[in-house]
């Protein structure tokens, strides 16, 4: 494997924000010819797939900007600087959707876009819920709704469910 890997030569700082930072680097190549990669650090996240007792699925409706739409997706966020998954999963659940989890499993921990970014989003399944109260971040202006299996499979089928963490958290949680 070492006949693949790219040798770190220089990093630039070309945009730093709130979110996120994005970086040109220059690499060797294996053949020993340099090349520029550009890529966006991430902080991380988490999303969960949230079961309540009666077996419904909590989805959340959200505008996301950068695809001018309102999305259906599961609860998900981003770590805060030092912040447990399994805490941040917590936070985000009850953020979102008002309900707290007695049962948090991790299914597992996805590479979003591996060829421009390093985000990882750790997928949890949330059992045993119960109704607290949904407190959003100010800039947030989220609808929570559950939804039985069949209605998901529906809107898994129709495009309604698109987007990457949801279908696969959804998957792995054996939907």
């Amino acid at each position: 494997m070492k006949h693949l890997i790219e040798k770190h030569v220089k990093s630039e700082v070309v945009f730093e924000g709130n979110l996120l930072t994005v970086r040109r680097d220059t690499v060797e190549l294996p053949n020993g010819k340099l090349a520029t990669r550009e890529l966006i650090q991430h902080p991380g996240a988490v999303a969960v797939v949230a079961v309540r007792e009666d077996g419904k699925i909590l989805l959340v409706r959200q505008y996301r900007y950068p695809i001018d739409q309102v999305t259906l997706e599961i609860p998900a966020g981003k770590l805060d600087q030092g912040e447990k998954p399994e805490d941040c999963a917590k936070r985000e659940l009850e953020e979102e959707t008002g309900y707290q989890a007695k049962k948090l499993r991790l299914l597992s921990s996805i590479i979003t876009t591996p060829g421009f970014t390093n985000e990882v989003i750790h997928l949890f399944l949330a059992e045993d819920l119960i109704l607290a109260e949904q407190c959003p971040d100010e800039d947030e202006f989220i609808d929570a709704e559950a939804f039985t299996k069949a209605e998901i499979r529906t809107m898994i089928d129709n495009g309604t469910i698109c987007d990457a963490k949801s279908l696969t958290g959804l998957l792995l949680a054996g939907l």
